[in-house]
């Protein structure tokens, strides 16, 4: 899988995670730091469970945790069109 962010689209780094703003629609789309963290390591090619286990070595979640919270994010980002996915 390889999650790049949709054309328009730009990630800044904030105090509180970083921000995705779409500027084809004028809207925001805020993350925290463990989301953002995990988006940075998919933009940068780490497979979904690679970012997964990222996040359990930053954060006390389970493995469990950690893989669904990747994909509800991954998810989340895809429905708002904020990102493209491709195999």
């Amino acid at each position: 899988m390889k999650l790049t962010l949709a054309r328009d689209v730009t990630l800044t780094a904030v105090d509180t995670g970083a921000v995705l703003l779409d500027g084809r629609r004028g809207r925001y789309f805020q993350l925290n730091h463990s989301g953002a963290g995990v988006l940075r390591r998919l933009l940068d090619g780490d497979a979904p469970d690679a970012a997964a286990a990222g996040l359990c070595a930053a954060a006390p979640v389970s493995d469990a945790q950690a893989r669904q919270d990747v994909q509800a994010l991954i998810d989340a980002l895809s429905a708002a069109r904020l990102v493209e996915v491709a195999s």
